[in-house]
């Protein structure tokens, strides 16, 4: 956990393309956010959410869907989802994880 920034693919975290119609998201997350705060992503495509936590347990919730993940310090957790049209969710921790918990959340935005 304490290298995860400096490991692949968490060195380089985002939206990487990484074939037709197929994405990878790469995601950390960390008292009290996510990085990135911002997802990007199309419509209509296979999103991979590859994610883990740098500290603590924390959750991994894109509210009105069915991704829903939990993040362990030294583990990589993976997911694939197809949002079916454009709209914004909310990215949230659904797991307490310290005193700031309320205030962890990032946005997906599906064009």
């Amino acid at each position: 956990p304490a290298n995860v920034q400096g490991t692949p693919p968490f060195d380089h975290p985002g939206v990487h393309q990484t074939g037709p119609g197929q994405y990878e998201v790469d995601v950390i997350g960390f008292t009290w956010g996510f990085i990135p705060a911002e997802i990007d992503v199309p419509a209509d495509a296979d999103i991979t959410f590859v994610a883990t936590s740098m500290d603590v347990i924390h959750g991994f919730e894109i509210a009105g869907t069915r991704v829903n993940m939990m993040l362990i310090p030294g583990q990589v957790s993976r997911l694939t989802y197809r949002f079916t049209g454009p709209g914004e969710h909310l990215l949230l921790c659904h797991e307490y994880c310290g005193l700031g918990h309320q205030t962890m959340h990032a946005k997906v935005v599906v064009q």
